[in-house]
């Protein structure tokens, strides 16, 4: 059996349909949100509409500031969901001092993926050149639950989305249930 037809096999077997926890976070976004004022969130919205568009669901979606314990908070309780199946966190991921989304998820994966954040750097370097070194990607598996860790811009977004999770979820889903 060659590696795509083992691939094939495995997506054959995995679930029809995934369900997913989005967590988006600005402390901006976050700040508005608590003073009572109108807030947008265009890649959690992105996130959830091309998540719906594959037929999968939407399990949760909250939106929390850039803190290191809101956010372990957060991985930790949709990662315990036995509604959820996989969860994508979006923002937190640059080089700035309050960006912490890497180093707390790090910490809380039982297994790595590098290649998804290899993969979305390779990817990214086409479309944006040497600006992609500064992308800051993660995957993993927490609790048998996929976990993704995407930057917040709309153009990463739509790019880890369309080229690599929505393709591959259900795949790496059903290898993390395992």
């Amino acid at each position: 059996m060659s590696a795509s037809s083992s691939a094939e096999e495995h997506r054959e077997k995995a679930p029809s349909s995934v369900s997913v926890a989005i967590i988006t976070c600005s402390t901006s976004r976050y700040a508005s949100r608590k003073k009572g004022l109108p807030v947008d969130d265009p890649s959690g919205d992105l996130i959830e509409s091309l998540v719906l568009r594959a037929g999968h669901k939407i399990a949760s979606r909250v939106l929390i500031s850039d803190s290191q314990h809101e956010l372990a908070r957060e991985i930790k309780r949709a990662a315990r969901s036995r509604n959820v199946d996989s969860v994508i966190v979006c923002g937190g991921t640059g080089i700035a001092k309050r960006d912490v989304t890497i180093e707390v998820a790090e910490r809380l994966l039982e297994k790595s993926m590098p290649g998804f954040g290899e993969t979305f750097r390779r990817l990214s370097y086409d479309r944006i050149g040497s600006a992609a070194v500064l992308s800051r990607t993660l995957a993993g598996v927490l609790n048998g639950k996929v976990v993704f860790c995407l930057p917040g811009s709309i153009d990463a977004v739509q790019l880890a989305m369309t080229k690599l999770i929505v393709p591959e979820i259900r795949h790496m889903v059903k290898h993390a249930a395992e």
